[in-house]
């Protein structure tokens, strides 16, 4: 449990207590900004603020945990901390950026969004669309928009989604590696790309029932289980295509460079299901930690 008496809801005091479950596990939800700081540092407490104002403004994107070096100390070595501040993001169990000394507010922002959207700006966008259009619609709607603003990149991660929606898998892929860098770490844009990942994993895959009968003779080949749970997923058996990836993680964590977490995690970016994804996440997590 948390042990913060902060008034904003994302933000609040990690230590080495809380550090595995509200740092670690926590960032498989969302990113987690991590803020090494003292009572002393000059730099810091200039900083500190900027960074509250800058996370509240993702509107529940990102949370920031505020770690004090001097009272956690372990943590601080765990992380090689030579100066502070130091500013890390963790994602999904992972550091994934970093940056020490202390920015101003537009700096901060920037080093942010290379990684997530604010969430306003997520759902104002997925929600553009009307709710009576159809992708083709949209593809033509969207054309148009882009063909009178040609630099705005998100019309065209809005129609790289549409491009899915209408099951145009290449062109919406063509769509989403053309994107601005600034676009890569958009929820949206993780989603489709997990969307594409599970498509490109059934080209030339044998049938459903070819892949039951391969893991009924041999429950330990992995190949057929992993490809079995794409098509459970996609096919809208859930549960049971999530149940596949456990199944390989709980034998062989590292198989294949470790796709099973990865099918797990893209899965995670997919689904809507908050009740399901939570269920699996702490499962998956029960198997990695």
């Amino acid at each position: 449990m948390s042990t913060d008496t902060r008034s904003s809801p994302h933000v609040f005091d990690a230590t080495e207590a809380n550090f595995q479950s509200d740092v670690l596990d926590a960032s498989f939800a969302q990113p987690i900004l991590v803020d090494l700081w003292a009572e002393w540092c000059g730099p810091c407490k200039a900083l500190g603020p900027i960074l509250e104002k800058v996370v509240d403004s993702f509107n529940g994107a990102v949370r920031l945990a505020k770690v004090d070096v001097d009272k956690e100390q372990a943590l601080a070595a765990s992380f090689g901390v030579r100066s502070i501040p130091t500013v890390v993001l963790i994602r999904e169990g992972q550091l994934v950026d970093a940056f020490t000394g202390a920015l101003p507010e537009s700096g901060v922002r920037e080093f942010l969004q290379r990684h997530v959207q604010p969430a306003e700006v997520a759902d104002e966008a997925a929600g553009a669309p009307a709710n009576d259009e159809t992708p083709e619609q949209a593809i033509a709607r969207l054309q148009q928009e882009i063909a009178a603003a040609p630099d705005d990149g998100g019309l065209k991660l809005d129609l790289a989604l549409a491009q899915m929606q209408a099951g145009n898998a290449d062109a919406a892929e063509a769509l989403l590696d053309a994107l601005p860098a600034n676009l890569e770490g958009d929820d949206r844009t993780r989603r489709l790309r997990g969307q594409l990942g599970f498509a490109h994993a059934l080209e030339d895959a044998p049938p459903l029932a070819e892949l039951r009968s391969r893991i009924e003779r041999d429950p330990g080949d992995f190949a057929a289980r992993d490809l079995l749970g794409v098509r459970l997923l996609l096919g809208g058996d859930v549960a049971a295509g999530l149940d596949q990836f456990l199944a390989i993680l709980r034998a062989d964590r590292d198989w294949n460079d470790g796709l099973a977490r990865k099918r797990l995690i893209a899965a995670f970016d997919v689904l809507d299901d908050a009740d399901l994804i939570g269920t699996y996440r702490r499962r998956m997590s029960s198997l990695l930690f």
